[in-house]
């Protein structure tokens, strides 16, 4: 039976293609809430695996997608991928065309690559490409020294104990911790607390070596985003930024006996700002194809709390005492794209009839670009506004997607017809669409009904203003009669021209096109410009936004195309 016409028994199927053991959902030692939930908890979960001791092939993959496609799933959520390969050899692309061919709608990690721009994986437009986010939680520790100064830092020591004034100890000779054998050498080292700070050793090796001369603790220093991201925390300590690494580093040096408490375990929520982009999500555009704006959209991919194999270990502590767990806090992309497919998977229980164009165009237009202080969402590397090619839409919101207004909706035909003005080879062309005998290529197409624009200049050229056209339709999903005016808010040295400015629909489902005109100026920089859309109905509560990226075209985005 189609379970996603029943969401009273079973919920929409879900299937996960899973890259050696993929992990998924709940708490982690004393970190978890008193509850932890999936994305659709009725939703019935299958996972088929394709990367093996032996090795990982092309074969193998695209058998489990459709084995998948085969089992009657509704949803696909693949966290692996390549990148810098030509499409006609990317087996996601070609089982994911296969899939969406059938109604199935595929979400993909982004990558882990970023913050470098092109570095974006699972990029074809009819892959709902995923990049990540932080949360509003943090998973800190508590830094006193001993003349009363507080300090909260990041901290996932997995133990629940409590460092009690410990000697502080800094020098700048050691303080690098890059050097167990130098470290172990220091008298009492493990009734001492080390402030570990240099530029130039990663943080994971500093707790590598403190772990390794036996340390009490330590006190990281580091301004680095991923450091926050990471798991691997094998001591007890706190990472605090440079700023308060002052306060700590001045303490300890002009203090007669300087001493410090370190409290763990704590979790902190509503933590302002939030989201973030992460610094390791790929950004776009995407060497797939350049035509569409990717990523499509951020969903939650740092520290997620997610099942862990019993076969392996969840954490370790010191150098050789590993932990047990049923569950983990992992980091990445994987982590985001399997919240957008459970969010997909309750968006198809309450519209069976959509596609997974719609599915994706309604958590696209109604994504949030904001953060929680209602100012848009910055990247945790430079802390500057994140562009299309960061966050694609925003952060997915979905209690908005249920209700979306108006989508941007796309059928299998529309996609052949993108496939066929690629320019492949007969054979190229087959190796993707497969079953080609079946497909009609008489009316080609490079612009797909896509909730999102891209435009592409040459940052060498003599900056006159170059144009670029786009047609879209949107389909009425509201409740019925409804009129919608066009916001703009155009790129920085562009303009944006929307014909017509007004859409009015008599009727639920009816369908109205328009068109939108990039008029841009190359810029000297190599900077992506932002920009956006929003459709706004009158009298109603429905706002329909789509993003618009303008960006420098850079010859070694293209060079495997």
């Amino acid at each position: 039976m189609n379970s996603a016409r029943d969401t009273r028994g079973h919920g929409t199927h879900v299937a996960s293609i899973a890259a050696g053991n993929f992990a998924k959902g709940a708490s982690y030692f004393g970190y978890a809430a008193g509850t932890a939930r999936g994305m659709a908890p009725r939703a019935r979960i299958a996972v088929y695996k394709f990367s093996f001791e032996e090795g990982t092939f092309t074969s193998d993959l695209i058998a489990a997608m459709d084995q998948a496609v085969a089992d009657g799933v509704d949803i696909l959520t693949i966290s692996y991928g390549w990148v810098r390969i030509p499409l006609y050899q990317d087996s996601i692309a070609i089982a994911s065309f296969g899939a969406m061919m059938k109604g199935v709608l595929v979400s993909a990690s982004a990558g882990n690559s970023g913050p470098e721009m092109g570095t974006l994986n699972n990029g074809v437009p009819w892959i709902f490409t995923v990049g990540s986010c932080n949360t509003d939680r943090s998973f800190s520790g508590t830094l006193t020294l001993g003349n009363g100064v507080k300090i909260t830092g990041f901290s996932l020591f997995p133990v629940k104990t409590i460092i009690k004034d410990l000697p502080v100890l800094y020098n700048e000779s050691i303080s690098p911790c890059d050097s167990s054998d130098v470290l172990s050498q220091v008298p009492n080292a493990g009734r001492s607390i080390m402030i570990c700070y240099s530029n130039a050793v990663e943080v994971e090796e500093q707790m590598a070596a403190i772990s390794e001369s036996k340390f009490g603790g330590a006190i990281y220093i580091s301004d680095d985003p991923d450091v926050l991201s990471s798991n691997f925390f094998p001591n007890p300590g706190v990472v605090i930024s440079t700023k308060e690494g002052k306060q700590a580093i001045g303490y300890a040096t002009k203090s007669v006996r300087p001493k410090a408490s370190i409290s763990f375990q704590e979790t902190h929520i509503d933590v302002k700002p939030a989201p973030l982009v992460s610094a390791f999500s790929s950004r776009g555009p995407s060497r797939s194809y350049l035509r569409v704006a990717k990523p499509d959209i951020v969903a939650p991919g740092v520290l997620i709390l997610a099942a862990w194999p019993s076969n392996a270990s969840a954490a370790v502590i010191g150098v050789n005492t590993f932990l047990d767990s049923d569950y983990r806090l992992e980091s990445g992309t994987s982590m985001a794209a399997p919240h957008i497919a459970g969010i997909a998977a309750m968006l198809k229980g309450a519209h069976p009839d959509w596609s997974p164009s719609a599915i994706r165009s309604a958590m696209i237009t109604t994504a949030n670009p904001l953060d929680n202080t209602k100012k848009p969402i910055k990247t945790a590397d430079d802390n500057r506004d994140a562009t299309s090619l960061a966050m694609g839409a925003g952060l997915v919101d979905p209690n908005s997607a249920v209700d979306p207004g108006m989508i941007y909706d796309a059928t299998p035909q529309d996609y052949v017809n993108l496939l066929c003005s690629m320019n492949f080879t007969e054979t190229q062309f087959k190796t993707i669409a497969r079953s080609s005998a079946k497909h009609n290529c008489s009316n080609p197409s490079n612009d797909i009904n896509y909730p999102s624009f891209i435009a592409l200049f040459s940052p060498n050229g003599n900056y006159t203003w170059l144009e670029q056209k786009f047609r879209r339709t949107v389909t009425n999903v509201g409740a019925g009669a409804a009129k919608y005016i066009a916001k703009v808010m155009a790129p920085k040295n562009s303009t944006i021209s929307i014909s017509p400015q007004t859409l009015v629909f008599e009727k639920k489902n009816q369908k109205q096109d328009y068109t939108l005109t990039i008029r841009y100026k190359g810029i000297a920089d190599d900077q992506a410009q932002s920009g956006s859309i929003t459709w706004v109905e009158e009298n109603g509560h429905h706002t329909v936004r789509s993003p618009i990226v303008v960006a420098p075209e850079i010859d070694a985005w293209t060079e495997m195309l």
